[in-house]
C-alpha cells in the first residue's frame, strides 16, 4: 500500500526485516522498519511524515538519537522531539483501527512520565485532525482508512477509539 501511494511521488518504499528502524535516502529511498512489527512500520512511516525533504537526503533523516538507557535529560529531549510522529502514528493507527499507545522507548533509563507524554501526543494529535493534516500523513491516513473499510469513522472518533484501547 505504501509503494502504490507514495513510490511515483516520492521514491520511496517500506521494508520489513530490519533488526533496527532506519532510513537510506537513494534511489529508491528506503524506509526500513523492525522484523515485520506492524506499529513499527506505522511508526517509521511517521517519522517519514515530519521529515522535510532535506532531511530526506540524509540517513535516518540526520536526526539525533541516543539508544536506550538514555538518562533523564536525554528522554526529555527524545520526549519532545517525539510528540509529532507519535501523534501521526496515532491518527494512522485509528486510520486503520489499531491500538495506539505512546512509546517512551526507554527500557534500560529513565522513561519518564508516561500519561503527560501520552496527553501531548493526544493534543497534538486532535490538533492535527481540527487543523486539517499535511499532505502525506492526509494521504496515508486516507489509504489505511480505505484498506480496512473505516471509511464511515472520522479519524477524530478514530482517535478517541485508539486512545481508549488497553
Amino acid at each position: 500500500m505504501f509503494r502504490a501511494t507514495f513510490f511515483h511521488s516520492h521514491t520511496t518504499v517500506l521494508e520489513g526485516g530490519g533488526e533496527e528502524p532506519v532510513y537510506r535516502p537513494g534511489n529508491p529511498h528506503r524506509i526500513c522498519y523492525t522484523r515485520d512489527y506492524f506499529r513499527s512500520a506505522l511508526h517509521e512511516i511517521a517519522h517519514w511524515c515530519v521529515a522535510g525533504p532535506v532531511r530526506r537526503q540524509q540517513e535516518d533523516y540526520g536526526y539525533w538519537y541516543a539508544p536506550d538507557g538514555r538518562n533523564a535529560e536525554q528522554q526529555a529531549e527524545f520526549t519532545r522531539v517525539e510528540v509529532l510522529p507519535q501523534a501521526y502514528e496515532a491518527l494512522f493507527c485509528a486510520a486503520c483501527g489499531h491500538p495506539f499507545r505512546v512509546s517512551l522507548d526507554n527500557l534500560d533509563g529513565e522513561a519518564g512520565e508516561e500519561g503527560a507524554f501520552a496527553e501531548q501526543v493526544h493534543s497534538k494529535a486532535l490538533s492535527l485532525v481540527i487543523n486539517g493534516l499535511p499532505e502525506r500523513p492526509r494521504r496515508w491516513c486516507q489509504t489505511l482508512a480505505e484498506f480496512y473499510g473505516r471509511k464511515s469513522i472520522s479519524l477524530e472518533e478514530g482517535l478517541v477509539e485508539v486512545f481508549n484501547c488497553p
